[in-house]
């Protein structure tokens, strides 16, 4: 068995209209002081979380910190000694043998400079929030990049040795049709990243274009967003479309090249321990799960008081810890035959992403 790293950052140029993450638009002035607390809250995680009332197994201190995965929020906006300062920070403080480090980033954050300082640090993945080819699409949904960002940011990280690359996409956005979402589908295949993750439009009032979907209203959209049904196809079309150029549909929202599943993700479905670090992260010991507050200057503040912001936290018994997950085999197409997986269970959630989301 190993160990996963999350680390949250919870801060993003502008909040996306789909957006319903605990994540912030705040002054780059805060980058520093929080990044800080998160070395902190890492180097000092085992005495602070036994006064919080959570006690790590034994066993987990033998086990190697294998993957780390950076997520947001947009961690790409973070000064990359920032990066490097937390990565130092696990490497201090776990045994460690990294096989994956992941950054999420925005297409529009990436530059020459950048993306060889992550790649020095030791991040060998990065996790695009691409959403979509259309420029139309990425505009009414609020996103900062366009089309040709991801062009030009996916040569950058390919010639600093960064080859793991993964793209996200969103079947339902306002304004999509089965025309553009074939094309964002074509366009993939032809950048060919080693992973790529497909959600489906979340409606709730955790988001700008949730809630006023929710209200019958005509804001963000609104009106453009496709139905359930055309959702359903877009990812069945998807699957068809991966699969036929070479991706493994490996877990619901998940197609990967031969080799490139995201470790770190796999470790969410196995049930493999994880510790989070950050505003909002999630840990899960084995025995116990736990969260901290998502507030994140009331995280700095906590840290900086010597105590650990747990928000809530569960005692698990054994069996029910570590009950696999319907899809954590390694014979994935087995397991979403045996549980005749719809497609609306692709909607981003916290068992198809990072835990804090």
């Amino acid at each position: 068995m190993s160990l996963g790293i999350y680390i949250q950052v919870p801060f993003c140029q502008t909040k996306c209209t789909y957006c319903n993450f605990h994540t912030g638009v705040v002054s780059s002035a805060r980058f520093a002081p929080y990044t800080a607390a998160v070395q902190t809250e890492i180097r000092e995680h085992k005495k602070r979380l036994q006064q919080a009332g959570i006690i790590l197994p034994v066993s987990l201190a033998q086990e190697a910190a294998d993957t780390v995965y950076f997520g947001g929020g947009t961690p790409s906006l973070l000064d990359p000694q920032h990066l490097h300062a937390m990565l130092g920070a696990i490497r201090e403080t776990f045994v460690h043998d990294f096989r994956e480090v992941t950054l999420e980033a925005d297409p529009e954050t990436i530059d020459a400079q950048k993306a060889a300082a992550w790649a020095a640090s030791g991040i060998n993945r990065v996790s695009f929030g691409v959403q979509s080819f259309s420029d139309v699409e990425l505009q009414a949904a609020g996103r900062m990049h366009r089309r040709a960002d991801v062009y030009r940011a996916v040569p950058i990280l390919r010639a600093v040795g960064i080859r793991n690359i993964s793209f996200d996409l969103i079947a339902g956005l306002p304004h999509q049709t089965p025309e553009s979402w074939r094309n964002s589908l074509d366009e993939l295949v032809q950048l060919a990243p080693q992973h790529v993750s497909v959600y489906l439009l979340e409606v709730d009032e955790g988001s700008r274009l949730g809630s006023e979907l929710l209200r019958g209203g005509t804001k963000y959209s609104a009106l453009a967003v496709p139905s359930d049904d055309a959702m359903a196809e877009s990812y069945d079309l998807a699957r068809t479309a991966l699969s036929a150029a070479g991706y493994e549909h490996y877990e619901i929202s998940n197609f990967a090249k031969p080799g490139f599943a995201s470790e770190h993700n796999r470790k969410y479905w196995r049930r493999t321990p994880y510790l989070g670090f950050g505003a909002g992260a999630h840990s899960f010991s084995g025995t116990q799960r736990w969260a901290n507050a998502h507030d994140a200057a009331a995280y700095v503040q906590s840290i900086a008081s010597g105590k650990i912001p747990v928000e809530q936290a569960e005692t698990i018994s054994p069996p029910r810890a570590f009950l696999p997950s319907p899809v954590s085999s390694e014979n994935a197409t087995r397991d979403f035959a045996a549980m005749d997986s719809s497609p609306r269970d692709s909607r981003r959630s916290n068992d198809t992403a990072c835990p804090s989301r």
